[in-house]
């Protein structure tokens, strides 16, 4: 597999320091799958350009070197296909792993030869002559134009002598603009693996702090950040949940002061910038926690922990409990919480159960709320009574807070098609209606009373990007008086589509 990089910055030659490699030799670098070759074609005063050749073995690679704990490297679901396929032609994960052994201190942006340019915007031409590419040349172009890049993305066809065949699945990716040598790399080490959407080793939670250094600085306010993040961790819900929080987070960091912010709305600017969905979904969370006087309570699918993380910095929480079927996810909660590091006294308010959400469950008894927040549509439908048993039922807390996303709203998300979900892995969306009934029947069997807000833009035609109610008990002799109202939520949001809820 092939990867160049050219710059007509004067001297051009300078690119060899920046990448720490000297134009007039051959630089070899041994990796678990092959060896890595860096040349430069050419160098001169005005034109300079690095080859980066990877020479995979596929014995090696079908070997395991480079896999771990059984994962298959071969993208093909048969023994064969671990020897023929192909992983040594085309960019992938691999090429992006040997950006990250070779060119180390660039990734990085320094240069002990060359520290101003370094830090300079220079012109850049990046070619992957042969990358495959899940989604075709048009996802090419929403990954990489957001970041400054002018992307010709050409499909290479199956037969060149057989035009009727149609285009395989790969792409001639050429990528031109002025950037800094370190974003051009970090740029091409998370988006290879994510248009190949395939990886060649195990993904392990240390791959969110890797995604979340390689992507500081562009990634928080990509607008197919949701699909970097799912497609870079593998699909896995729980790293990518985590890795999607921790993103809001940073969006929120960098906001400006509040009175910036009313400024520039205030003059009609549309720069503007709001926290993410996430993070609003969140706030709108903790202040009906607040409104309830709510002091236990339980995170009921807490998933990565983001929102665990937020109720343990308010005193007024004495015992908190999170609760999820993965424990992958009661890991990553446990690492994001830093409950080893915690004083005794603080972490004894914590609770990690690993509970399942069709099952009544004991333990959950008792507290004065629990939350259920972009949990439900993960529940098949036929399952969803089960849930609402356990909850509303058994566990009966006297406040439930529910956020679901509304699939009204979808029409706003460009690139949300007819019919498709926010996230792979909901089994349902429900209009607004569809959740008030919803709502009704709960508060109907289980005798307490709800509201019914929004979260986000309020869109006069579709509503809010998100749903929200809150559940609270009433007398057992009214269990049959069902009383559902609706509120505005005036809490305003702009955000990208397929956003993860947590």
């Amino acid at each position: 597999m092939l990867l160049t990089l050219t710059t007509t910055h004067r001297p051009a030659t300078d690119l060899g320091y920046l990448l720490v490699k000297h134009p007039d030799r051959v630089h070899s670098f041994e990796l678990p799958v092959g060896t890595a070759h860096v040349v430069f074609p050419e160098a001169d005063e005005g034109r300079c350009t690095m080859a980066l050749l990877v020479d995979v073995d596929p014995l090696r690679l079908a070997g395991g070197q480079g896999r771990g704990r059984g994962q298959p490297t071969a993208p093909d679901g048969f023994t064969l296909g671990q020897y023929v396929n192909d992983r040594p032609y085309a960019a992938s994960s691999l090429l992006a792993s040997a950006l990250a052994r070779v060119f180390r201190s660039a990734l990085r942006g320094e240069s002990r030869d060359r520290p101003e340019l370094a830090a300079a915007e220079i012109p850049l031409e990046v070619r992957v002559p042969v990358l495959r590419c899940r989604g075709g040349a048009d996802l090419a172009a929403r990954m990489f134009a957001p970041l400054g890049w002018a992307v010709a993305a050409d499909p290479i066809p199956l037969d060149e002598t057989y035009p009727e065949w149609g285009d395989s699945r790969y792409v001639d990716l050429t990528l031109t603009g002025t950037l800094r040598l370190a974003d051009a790399l970090n740029h091409l080490y998370v988006l290879l693996p994510v248009l190949d959407d395939a990886k060649h080793y195990w993904v392990a939670p240390d791959e969110i702090d890797k995604l979340l250094r390689a992507g500081a600085g562009w990634l928080a306010g990509h607008p197919e950040r949701s699909t970097i993040t799912r497609r870079y961790l593998a699909h896995r819900r729980a790293l990518a949940g985590e890795a999607m929080a921790r993103l809001a987070e940073q969006r929120l960091a960098e906001e400006p002061p509040a009175d910036s912010v009313a400024e520039a709305e205030a003059d009609g600017g549309e720069a503007a910038r709001r926290p993410s969905l996430a993070v609003r979904r969140r706030e709108a969370v903790l202040a009906a926690l607040a409104v309830s006087g709510a002091t236990r309570v339980v995170d009921l699918g807490c998933g990565g922990g983001a929102l665990l993380s937020a109720l343990v910095g308010d005193r007024r929480y004495t015992e908190i409990v999170g609760t999820d079927v993965s424990t992958q996810a009661l890991t990553l909660a446990e690492r994001r919480l830093r409950l080893d590091r915690l004083p005794e006294r603080q972490r004894d308010r914590i609770r990690l159960w690993q509970s399942a959400l069709t099952y009544r469950d004991d333990r959950l008894r008792g507290y004065d709320a629990a939350v259920l927040m972009e949990v439900v549509e993960h529940v098949d439908l036929p399952r969803l009574p089960a849930l609402e048993d356990a909850v509303f039922g058994h566990a009966r807390p006297a406040t439930v807070v529910v956020t679901t996303p509304n699939a009204e709203h979808n029409v706003r998300y460009e690139g949300l098609g007819a019919g498709r979900f926010r996230h792979p892995d909901h089994r349902f969306e429900w209009t607004r209606a569809e959740f008030a009934a919803w709502v009704d029947r709960v508060t109907t069997t289980h005798g307490y009373t709800a509201t019914i807000g929004g979260i986000g833009d309020d869109d006069p035609e579709v509503g809010a990007p998100t749903q929200l109610a809150v559940f609270t008990t009433t007398p057992t002799n009214a269990a049959t008086q069902p009383n559902v109202a609706t509120q505005t939520n005036a809490t305003a949001q702009t955000t990208a589509p397929k956003e993860a809820g947590r």
